[in-house]
């Protein structure tokens, strides 16, 4: 009984000092990975026509880090819903991302986000078929 009662001590001391060391972040290396680029914001401007498309143009320098995209003002009505879409651009051209575009009201929470790699991109914001009048708009990327 003795020896039982010792070696539970023993692995209660063990386990103990396992967890204490793993879960120290005080240490240079708490095994997450922060992002050593600076996060850019890029701020976008301009007017949507009915049935109308705009197109702003972004570049990403760094692979694998999210990229968010936040319609922050569309109208009148400030109450639209428009469209929003991320995707890539060349050739004078915006392809959309797979599941890259959603209809949203304007807000300050990011309305698309996802992780790209380095590259040329763009983001639309497109009539989503109820504007009756040219509505303006703002949109906020940011990524690494």
């Amino acid at each position: 009984m003795k020896r039982v009662l010792a070696a539970l001590t023993v692995l209660t001391v063990c386990v103990t000092s396992l967890l204490a060391t793993s879960c120290d972040n005080s240490g240079s290396d708490s095994g997450t990975t922060a992002p050593t680029a600076p996060i850019v914001t890029e701020n976008f401007t301009g007017t949507v026509d009915p049935s109308g498309v705009a197109i702003n143009q972004f570049a990403v320098t760094n692979s694998g880090y999210q990229v968010n995209v936040t319609l922050t003002a569309a109208g009148p009505p400030t109450t639209i819903y428009e469209g929003l879409g991320i995707g890539t651009f060349a050739n004078g051209t915006c392809t959309l991302l797979t599941n890259g575009s959603s209809l949203v009201q304007a807000g300050s929470t990011a309305q698309l986000s996802g992780t790209v790699n380095a590259g040329a991109y763009c983001v639309e914001v497109f009539d989503a078929g109820n504007q009756t009048a040219q509505i303006t708009y703002a949109v906020t990327v940011t990524h690494y």
